[in-house]
Parts: structure tokens; C-alpha cells; sequence
């Protein structure tokens, strides 16, 4: 191969390998976790980038919809409810940190439910506003919250509580935890 061919065929290469990590990139930038996504996608080696940006689309369509729904009134109300308890139980956290990882983790749906993870294929699926599974709910409810894992307030509280533990509070968690 000449140098020319050689030189033309990296750059081919490294154009091809950009334009694949930045759409990548992109879609992970965009999307929540898929550790904690609402509904299953499709998550084989096979999937596009193009795939997943759909994806990453749908999910925050469903969030900025859960967002300016009705809904987000009860949000709010869980969020503040949650603090309270928190503030009366010494856990830390703020309501932009609750807010900001329960429109990541569930995009504000009480009823989401992660049925394909590894958590789930182990019987085990996360469920609620902060995606919970049910051994770190029961290790981490807070007295005076329901019982259920799927109650937005115990949901909300229980995680912030588990986040507190591991990593000192709500606050500090950017990605699936």
C-alpha cells in the first residue's frame, strides 16, 4: 500500500471513529441512564447510534411532558414532603438535587419500572421515581413514609437516605447510582 492510500485510509478510519464516538457521545449526553430507564430499549451490540439518539429523543419527550403534565404539581408536593422528612431525619439534600436526578432516573413517573437490567433478570427490578430496588428500599426506609416502593414520598426519601450513606447526600449524585 503507498503512503498516499495508507494516509487516506486512517483518515477514512478516524472520520468513521469520530463521527460514531460523537454521536455516542451525544446520546448518552442526552439520554438517562439505561441502568434506570423507564421502559426496556433494545440494548444489543448491534445498536445504532442512530438507535439510541431515538432513544435519548423519546425519553426526554417523556420527561419534558412529565415535567409541564399536571403531574408535575404532585411532583413538586412529593419533593417538599420528602424534605421534610429528611430535615426531621438529619438526610441531606436539596430539592434541585432530588429534582434533578428523579426527572434522570424516571423522568417524573411514580409507576416507572426498569424490567431488563441486571437488577431485574435477578428478580429485582428498580421501580419509582429514583429507581429503587426493593433490598435497598427495605435497608434504607425511613419511619413515618409508606411501606411500598413505588410511593413517590418513601421512594423519594429512601433513595436520598441510601445516596446520603454512599456518597453524603442526593446532591452528589450525577449518574445511576
Amino acid at each position: 500500500m503507498t503512503p498516499a492510500a495508507r494516509t487516506a485510509r486512517i483518515r477514512r478510519f478516524s472520520v468513521s471513529g469520530l463521527c460514531a464516538a460523537g454521536a455516542a457521545a451525544a446520546a448518552l449526553t442526552l439520554a438517562p441512564s439505561p441502568a434506570h430507564a423507564a421502559e426496556p430499549a433494545s440494548h444489543g451490540a448491534a445498536a445504532s447510534a442512530a438507535g439510541i439518539s431515538a432513544q435519548a429523543h423519546a425519553r426526554a419527550e417523556k420527561a419534558h411532558k412529565a415535567g409541564s403534565s399536571t403531574d408535575s404539581g404532585d411532583l413538586d408536593r412529593w419533593i417538599r414532603k420528602s424534605l421534610k422528612i429528611m430535615k426531621a431525619e438529619g438526610i441531606p439534600g436539596t430539592y434541585e438535587g432530588l429534582h434533578r436526578n428523579i426527572m434522570r432516573e424516571s423522568g417524573g413517573d411514580p409507576h416507572a419500572s426498569n424490567g431488563w437490567d441486571v437488577n431485574a433478570q435477578n428478580g429485582t427490578p428498580s421501580k419509582g421515581l429514583l429507581q429503587v430496588i426493593q433490598p435497598t428500599f427495605d435497608a434504607y426506609h425511613v419511619d413515618g413514609t409508606a411501606k411500598s416502593l413505588t410511593d413517590p414520598v418513601a421512594n423519594i426519601t429512601a433513595a436520598a437516605n441510601y445516596a446520603a450513606d454512599k456518597y453524603g447526600s442526593i446532591d452528589n449524585v450525577d449518574s445511576a447510582y
